[in-house]
């Protein structure tokens, strides 16, 4: 136990440091820098596209389970885009089928896009059917706080703008007052593109352990098994 202590002690350092600078920086992006508007409140509203905090930590807890490796970047890479993709269908086409108040047409595509899903674990060497889901119900649970998009009247809002938001019907229905609602289409992509940045974060902090391991002369390192768990490896 206290050699694996030991061993990813140094990864340890390396990911909250990392995951420090993922949050400061999409944070800032989101409500200061990449914005429409001043809000008044010492935030500024965000433009439809956003990066999303959160998704970018499970694409890379994504990559860390596929074996934090060249092909576990490939593998989470065509499962986020995959799983972001059949989200996306099955948001159009659930709205198409029954809109608000009934879900019976949600229910009923998230069921029909969960088989070839499963099917694609045939290509695993390619494919995370794993972060195919994750990606699959990111986008999905993110459309749900982003206010239904095309499912409920106006749940992305109206024009991205301050006096829309301040208007009732224009504002969204989204989480955080409206703030955060967007077009459906935009938010498969921010998360898409979220998620895609957490493969990056995961590559940087293996990365980075073995930079942090040689420059203190240490003998050992932690590599990453497909559990998420750390080993030392001698080097």
């Amino acid at each position: 136990m206290r050699e694996k202590m030991r061993a990813a002690l140094p990864l340890a350092i390396v990911v909250g440091v990392i995951a420090y600078a993922w949050t400061h920086f999409a944070f800032n992006f989101t409500f200061h820098w990449f914005t429409a508007g001043d809000l008044g409140n010492g935030l500024e509203l965000p433009r439809n596209f956003q990066l999303i905090v959160p998704a970018g930590f499970v694409g890379w807890g994504f990559f860390f389970a596929a074996g934090a490796d060249n092909r576990a970047i490939v593998k989470v890479a065509t499962g986020v885009l995959s799983g972001g993709l059949a989200a996306l269908a099955t948001i159009a086409l659930s709205s198409t089928t029954a809109d608000f108040p009934d879900f019976w047409g949600i229910a009923l595509w998230v069921g029909v896009f969960s088989v070839p899903l499963v099917l694609l674990g045939a290509f695993d060497e390619w494919l995370s059917v794993p972060a195919s889901f994750g990606a699959f119900a990111s986008v999905f649970f993110y459309w749900i706080a982003t206010g239904l998009d095309f499912w409920f009247p106006s749940g992305g809002g109206g024009p991205n703008t301050v006096a829309a938001l301040a208007d009732p019907t224009t504002a969204g229905t989204g989480a955080f007052g409206g703030v955060i609602s967007m077009p459906y289409g935009w938010m498969w992509f921010s998360i898409s593109v979220s998620m895609l940045c957490g493969i990056l974060l995961g590559v940087a902090s293996v990365r980075l352990t073995g930079l942090v391991t040689g420059l203190f002369g240490r003998g050992d390192q932690a590599i990453v098994d497909g559990d998420g768990s750390a080993q030392p490896q001698r080097v």
